[in-house]
This record gives structure tokens, C-alpha cells and sequence, in this order.
């Protein structure tokens, strides 16, 4: 259903560097890269993630209400990877651990552009 999800940035090589480290920890390879474009993925044809340039030249912001969910296996990996958002400098959204009683667990972060990103799995 979702093809890949872009996130705006206004500093391309310092963004990349974060996504390359913190998508390593789920397994995300660079798929397609460009002066303005890079995306990351674990098998072609499956869902991407991306960072890009604003098409118009303006300023990259940061749109209310919009979160970009990560796939995790585990809630090992939950923790692994939010605790290398925040090693990576992004800002602390919510500590990872469970959401309610039907075994969401998840932490949230926003990247060093501000947008807003969770990392979760399904433990039952």
C-alpha cells in the first residue's frame, strides 16, 4: 500500500549521514540517491524511506500532525533503534515502551530536521 514516505530536510549530507546510521539498525540500505533525493529500503518493491529537497526551492518545514511510523521486529529492536536516534542527536518525542494494553510498543523521536518519527512493533 504506502510506495515510500519522504521527509523534508534543508541539509542534505548531514541528514543522510543520520538515516544512514539509524536505517542500518532495521536493515535500510540506500536504494536511490540523487542531489536532492535519497531513499532507503530493505528489498526493492517494499516500502521506502526518504529524505529530499523541497521541489520548489523553499525552505524544508515540518507538517503538524504528520509522523512517519518504522517497522520494528521486536521490542528489542524498538529500543536499539530509538536509543540510536537519540545517540544520532534527535530529539527525545517519547520514551520506547508500550502504548495501552493491546501490545503496541514504541518510542518516538523527531530527526535533526524536526520531523517526527516513530520506531514500533506489535508484541502480540
Amino acid at each position: 500500500m504506502i510506495g515510500y514516505v519522504c521527509v523534508g530536510t534543508n541539509d542534505m549530507p548531514r541528514a543522510a549521514a543520520f538515516y544512514d546510521a539509524l536505517l542500518a539498525e532495521l536493515g535500510g540500505k540506500r536504494f536511490m540517491e540523487m542531489e536532492t533525493f535519497i531513499a532507503w529500503g530493505n528489498n526493492p518493491g517494499q516500502p521506502m524511506m526518504a529524505i529530499i529537497k523541497p521541489y520548489d526551492g523553499e525552505p524544508a518545514t515540518v507538517g503538524n500532525g504528520v509522523m512517519v511510523a518504522l517497522a520494528a521486529d521486536s521490542a528489542e529492536t524498538v529500543d536499539r533503534v530509538y536509543k540510536k536516534a537519540l545517540e544520532l542527536n534527535a530529539q527525545d518525542e517519547g520514551a520506547a515502551g508500550p502504548r495501552g494494553d493491546d501490545g503496541f510498543y514504541a518510542g518516538y523521536f523527531r530527526d535533526l530536521d524536526g520531523n517526527k518519527l516513530t520506531v514500533f512493533c506489535l508484541t502480540k
